[in-house]
């Protein structure tokens, strides 16, 4: 008979994130090299796991087609050379693909189904551009179920400014300004790169070289250089390159386990999975899709938002962060908030990032005893959000010290 268990997240890696387009450092890697890579880097660091003791892997795309289709668990696992009895699928909630993956892979280790399983996701966006092959319903314009352009998330970033207006275009400027500064000072001290898996990669000439850090940082950015950045969603808008996402490619992986499997394998968890929620709202404004999320994964907690000690937020856009800070009443410089920074800074490649989010709640944790619990949370396409709230397993109860 199953068992109810707890779930941990016992380890999670990535590869550097690139730029998506011609120029940037995976155009000549196929999407599926990078979450074998990133899989192969995981078991690596991982070796008291057994292959054949995974039950299952999870790994999600957006765009699932072409270098990034074919049941990405099952393909990716074969070539990552997991034993041909370790069964696989692919997973799709658009920028919350591996959140989903974790969360899905979660509940049956919980459920007790599972022992152990993998999940995370990849998105090459230089290959498969949103929405590039997507062929919407057109009763979705005809019966007005959504405006045309809530498919736009430049567009929908917009609308926020437009609904909210105390989230003026400079608290967004800079937001985006310090996530390059974090993001820049974590890179200074170390702190990023722990958990990032090298990539062979090539240039247009064939010549061989070495992924080792994520391409799209900008960490000279200033309120100055923000402030002359064109609006490309609307003329005259609020929303710009230097508080948005850019395009990016990447691949995250993860691994998570039930009780048993941990005291039976020497496991040593990083993160204990609380609860989780996903929540539905108006695609035109679909970056408040995080605060009905959280509330619904507080709630199934028996926690408030004052319980939580550390925020990873996923930074599709500085004003869809703010919104979430705003409605929880937390300041935008909070220190609780992407410490190290986020997606403005780091890229989002969309199915991917939600595994990039615990990677660094996990990091953070190992760091901060005196937290007991973390939240990862994201905006989703379409109208949708995602929140986990994970325990630290690393606390102690004792206030934090500080210099």
């Amino acid at each position: 008979m199953a068992k109810l268990t707890d779930v941990y997240f016992v380890d999670g890696v990535r590869t550097p994130f690139g730029r998506a387009g011609d120029k940037g450092m995976y155009a000549r890697t196929r999407a599926d090299d990078l979450a074998v890579k990133a899989l192969i880097g995981l078991m690596e660091r991982n070796s008291s796991v057994p292959g054949d003791r995974i039950d299952d892997v999870a790994i999600s795309a957006t765009s699932q087609t072409g270098d990034q289709g074919l049941t990405l668990g099952r393909t990716v696992a074969m070539l990552a050379g997991l034993p041909q009895s370790v069964p696989g699928l692919a997973i799709e909630r658009m920028c919350a693909g591996a959140m989903t993956a974790v969360t899905t892979m979660g509940a049956s280790i919980g459920f007790g189904a599972y022992d152990l399983a993998i999940a995370g996701g990849v998105e090459h966006m230089g290959h498969h551009p949103i929405g590039a092959n997507a062929d919407p319903n057109p009763r979705f314009v005809a019966e007005k179920l959504v405006d045309p352009q809530a498919l736009n998330m430049g567009v929908t970033a917009e609308r926020l400014h437009d609904r909210f207006p105390q989230l003026t275009k400079q608290r967004a400027d800079r937001f985006g300004m310090l996530s390059q500064q974090k993001v820049q000072a974590a890179y200074e001290k170390g702190l990023i790169q722990p958990d990032l898996v090298p990539v062979a990669v090539a240039d247009a000439d064939g010549a061989l070289g070495l992924a080792t850090e994520d391409e799209g940082r900008r960490p000279e950015t200033s309120m100055a250089d923000l402030a002359g950045l064109k609006t490309p969603f609307r003329p005259h808008g609020r929303v710009t390159a230097g508080t948005s996402s850019p395009l990016t490619d990447g691949a995250t992986i993860s691994l998570l386990a039930g009780s048993d499997a941990v005291k039976e394998l020497g496991l040593t968890p990083k993160m204990r999975m609380v609860s989780f929620g996903y929540s539905g709202v108006e695609p035109e404004v679909m970056g408040i899709g995080p605060i009905p999320s959280t509330e619904k994964a507080l709630a199934k907690a028996g926690l408030t938002i004052d319980d939580i000690g550390l925020f990873e937020l996923n930074e599709a856009f500085a004003v869809q962060v703010l919104s979430f800070l705003d409605h929880f009443g937390i300041a935008d410089d909070d220190a609780r908030v992407n410490p190290w920074g986020g997606a403005i800074a780091l890229g989002h490649p969309l199915a991917a990032s939600g595994v990039r989010l615990m990677i660094q709640l996990a990091a953070q944790f190992a760091e901060r005893p005196d937290v007991r619990y973390g939240l990862t949370a994201m905006c989703v396409g379409l109208g949708q959000g995602g929140s986990v709230v994970w325990e630290n397993p690393h606390y102690t109860g004792k206030k934090a010290k500080r210099k």
